[in-house]
């Protein structure tokens, strides 16, 4: 007498393996598409930010930030915030990196004007877009991969 084996075939575990290829084949550039989106999304965010600490910094110290840590925690030893560390951003956008960005702050003359610039740190799977914001509090684009600047297009 012969006993029925219990299980599944090769042909069936194939045919399972195959259906879940084809799923992951669709879902994981819909996934990198709307991670890429968050991170742009993140870096107009952090951008707003910035400008918002830079005009606090400006009106309480009468001047722009020398540079992007001016405007972040206040540092340990200090009890109050200060022309050094402002406490107006937090420590990893004062580091200069967040949500798959790089973000340089660049201070005019005599500190009465900036620039920041936002370009992902992998184009091909952080973000696409490069940004660029001044003292006008303008966020502009760029989506052609040659560096946003002060002549590119506003944001909507």
């Amino acid at each position: 007498m012969r006993h029925k084996q219990k299980g599944f075939s090769l042909i069936e575990l194939l045919i399972v393996v195959a259906v879940l290829l084809i799923i992951a084949a669709f879902a994981i550039p819909n996934y990198m598409r709307s991670k890429m989106a968050a991170n742009q999304a993140s870096a107009v965010d952090s951008l707003r930010s910035m400008n918002t600490a830079c005009v606090t910094y400006s009106t309480v110290y009468s001047q722009f930030p020398a540079a992007l840590t001016n405007l972040g925690p206040v540092q340990q030893g200090q009890n109050a915030p200060s022309a050094t560390s402002a406490d107006l951003i937090d420590a990893t956008l004062a580091a200069g990196q967040k949500s798959g960005y790089t973000f340089v702050y660049t201070p005019g003359t005599d500190n009465q004007s900036y620039a920041i610039t936002a370009t992902p740190i992998t184009p091909a799977t952080t973000g696409q877009n490069m940004y660029f914001t001044d003292q006008s509090g303008v966020i502009r684009v760029d989506t052609s991969g040659a560096g946003a600047t002060a002549a590119s297009t506003p944001i909507g």
